[in-house]
């Protein structure tokens, strides 16, 4: 190697020496954040290798158990609740997508005309509100509004002449319930990130399509989507990359025995498998497989969307 290859590592070298002592506080901060991922996230993946294991022994510890190879595995995708958990945990997705991923983007479009200042910021503060109540909370509010004696859902059936009918058990309402009320939780607080990408919109756009004669519609069609189009598709990437992860809690938490055959997904039989039946690596193998679909889908959907349109997360 020359001398002048050797010159720019060097030099790159007193760049790099140079930035550190310069924003060393800024770096700094960052040592927390790589701490956490470090210890909590990437430290335990080594604790996959259960998945490929039986008789593992909290006492003995991980590299004690037994090498099966992929029995676990094959074990899952025999057994009698394999096709209700993918359908129940795939359709649950399917649902919060089709319904909840545009819920925020229409409520952002629509604050966005709001003109009246103060009445804008007033629906902003209750429709952020419900984001901060505990899912617990939430449930209970559910399980109250539900209640066979004076429950509001119930008073609203007797209006239209229907009997009252206990909500939590039945397998038809458990989708819409928990749909419709991950929309109300979560739509508001969702939306701050298409204010935000709605505010770095140039004004400018929006003044030529006036003297070129567009009314509002026009311009929301012409100017506004296609400003927030980009953050749309990295969050629906995002979005497509849990297309297999669902909330536990509230799922956990609403489900029944007479609703499981709809409500049964992944993550609630990974808590019965490992912490119930301490099964612990035949849960660890299924959320294995369950982290390995949602890689998956998330490279074709980002593969998809650079190609298509050239916005992509990486």
């Amino acid at each position: 190697m020359t001398a002048a290859g050797m010159a720019v590592p060097e030099g790159k070298l007193a760049f790099l020496k140079k930035e550190l002592i310069r924003n060393k506080y800024v770096y700094l901060m960052l040592v927390p954040v790589f701490a956490y991922y470090f210890i909590f996230h990437y430290g335990p993946m080594y604790g996959l290798l259960m998945a490929f294991q039986k008789g593992y022994s909290p006492i003995k510890g991980i590299f004690a158990g037994t090498w099966v190879g992929f029995d676990n595995f094959t074990t899952f995708f025999n057994s009698y609740y394999f096709g209700r958990l993918i359908k129940n945990t795939i359709v649950l997705s399917f649902y919060s997508i089709v319904f909840g991923f545009p819920a925020p983007i229409l409520l952002a479009l629509l604050l966005n005309e709001v003109r009246a200042k103060s009445f804008k910021r007033i629906v902003q503060t209750v429709s952020y509100l419900p984001h901060f109540i505990s899912v617990v909370v939430v449930v209970g509010i559910l399980s109250t509004f539900s209640a066979l004696d004076g429950g509001l859902f119930n008073l609203v059936r007797s209006m239209f002449g229907l009997e009252p009918i206990m909500f939590f058990t039945e397998s038809d309402v458990f989708r819409p319930m928990y749909i419709l009320s991950n929309i109300w939780q979560g739509a508001g607080w969702a939306s701050i990130i298409f204010l935000a990408a709605l505010a770095g919109i140039d004004s400018q756009l929006y003044e030529a399509a006036k003297i070129d004669g567009a009314g509002r519609w026009k311009q929301l069609l012409h100017v506004t989507i296609p400003g927030i189009l980009p953050t749309i598709i990295i969050m629906l990437i995002l979005r497509l990359g849990a297309v297999m992860s669902s909330d536990f809690q509230k799922i956990f938490l609403m489900q029944t025995p007479s609703t499981y055959e709809v409500s049964d997904v992944i993550a609630t039989f990974v808590y019965r498998a490992g912490v119930l039946e301490a099964n612990y690596t035949y849960s660890t193998a299924i959320g294995l497989f369950n982290s390995v679909i949602n890689f998956t889908f998330l490279v074709i959907a980002n593969a998809i969307s650079r190609k298509a349109n050239s916005t992509s997360l990486w």
